[in-house]
């Protein structure tokens, strides 16, 4: 069982003992901690936090454990109950909140769970802050309220809709046009609140739907990470029915990943690339992505006459990069779109109201699209290292030892070769290096990985 405190939140699995797992015990100080540092970002009368969660097992527990935490120090919470992490953070922003919470895992199985934190302008904290966090909850130096001045639960189960207006108000979002495609859609929500949020913004375009599993009890059916691994029921299913498109999302709803019409998964990194294709065709500008991510976006970037950078790994990154080089779109290679135009989170349901308007103008089947686009291949691996290790000396001999070609350090050391990349990662929580390739075919991005982590075996 495990329990791991970083700088963008706690997560653990459900069960055992304190400090080692997600325990009720560990929920309250780590929320006391959160809400000790929302009373330090300013001083005033009334604080306010936004808290939603995804539809896990153990969801309504934890969440309950975090509100009444809250209302102890004080804190007025609006309750949005099931939801999903870009509809929390949306909800901050229009609440004018101190910030929020959301309960979700995200891709992990069901026996995990977490605690995502978000600032007052319902985005993703960043390294200094979540440092803080940690800091308070390791000295448990929290202050509650007394009885006449605790916080209150207000409850507001309609941010969901209010979401979809937000979306369905954007400027590029065609809603007629995809109204007259008639599409015809499978989705599966992998049991989560998914299944009430992506049928709900589909049926408000005229989008018929197919529900496979969408009931949000949080049994999760199958591994809820949308991989194609994961995911062959949907795929078959697209197939059996005639489908335009197969949409899938993880249990918080960040992650969005699709399914051509004849069952092949479009592509983690292609939803990305679809939708800053789209997007930049209409609003010309600069795109971000993390260092992990397709160059294919890259190279749509440049076509369209833009400027691509790439950001360390992390939402928080990817997001002030974006802010610091005014781009338009972005995100991350797993399937996270984040379009400012809405609010700087990766967004599901922002991803496929994009991606369906593009579909639908440019009158083709979601495979002849896909080939549209660069072809790319990924290769994502994994080396152990043992712990003491001095993981940092070896990045560095194996970016001496390619001195010579375009070297990137902002995270770990990544290589860019002229056809080809490899991304080197050390990881946070474990004694392991992560090693990710991409190359112009699987054969050459497998080939490249092998290469590096013989290099790497004869360095250590």
């Amino acid at each position: 069982m495990t329990l791991i405190k970083s700088i963008s939140g706690i997560r653990g699995t459900i069960g055992g003992g304190v400090g080692d797992n997600l325990t009720p015990v560990d929920a309250v100080k780590f929320a006391a901690a959160y809400g000790s540092w929302v009373k330090q970002q300013r001083k005033k009368e009334h604080y306010r936090v936004v808290v939603g969660r995804d539809a896990r097992i153990s969801g309504e527990m934890i969440q309950e454990l975090v509100m009444h935490t809250l209302v102890g120090m004080g804190i007025h919470v609006i309750d949005l109950g099931l939801s999903t992490t870009p509809t929390v953070e949306i909800a901050v922003a229009l609440e004018q909140a101190d910030g929020g919470i959301i309960l979700t895992a995200s891709h992990n199985p069901k026996q995990w769970n977490a605690l995502k934190l978000l600032n007052n302008k319902g985005e993703f904290l960043n390294a200094v802050e979540g440092e803080k966090i940690l800091k308070i909850a390791e000295e448990e130096s929290f202050l509650f309220s007394e009885v006449d001045y605790l916080g209150k639960i207000t409850k507001n189960d309609a941010y969901i809709d209010i979401h979809i207006d937000e979306i369905l108000d954007l400027p590029l979002v065609n809603s007629e046009a995809i109204k007259k495609a008639n599409f015809k859609v499978v989705v599966d929500a992998v049991n989560s609140t998914g299944g009430i949020a992506v049928p709900l913004l589909l049926d408000r375009l005229g989008v018929q739907t197919i529900k496979l599993f969408c009931t949000p009890n949080g049994n999760f059916p199958h591994n809820p990470e949308p991989l194609k691994e994961h995911l062959g029921e949907i795929s078959a299913l697209v197939v059996k029915e005639k489908a335009d498109l197969g949409i899938v999302v993880d249990p918080d709803v960040d992650r969005l990943a699709l399914v051509c019409e004849d069952g092949e998964m479009f592509g983690e990194e292609y939803t990305l690339v679809a939708c800053a294709d789209y997007v930049l065709s209409k609003t010309p500008g600069n795109t971000v992505s993390n260092l992990s991510s397709s160059r294919a976006l890259r190279d749509i970037s440049e076509k369209h006459g833009g400027k691509y950078q790439a950001s360390a790994v992390g939402e928080v990154n990817v997001v002030q990069l974006m802010k610091d080089t005014s781009a338009i779109i972005g995100g991350e290679g797993n399937g996270g779109i984040i379009y400012p135009e809405s609010h700087y989170g990766r967004d599901s349901l922002v991803g496929v109201a994009l991606f369906l308007s593009l579909l639908a103008e440019k009158k083709m089947k979601t495979s002849a699209l896909r080939a549209t686009y660069p072809s790319y291949f990924m290769s994502k691996k994994k080396m152990e290292l043992t712990p003491d290790l001095n993981v940092d000396a070896l990045l560095d001999k194996i970016r001496n030892r390619y001195v010579s070609e375009e070297i990137t350090t902002i995270d770990g050391v990544k290589i860019d070769f002229t056809t080809n990349w490899v991304h080197l990662r050390k990881s946070n929580t474990e004694p392991i290096i992560r090693i990710y390739t991409e190359a112009k075919t699987q054969d050459e991005a497998d080939a490249l990985a092998e290469r590096i982590i013989k290099e790497i075996g004869e360095l250590v």
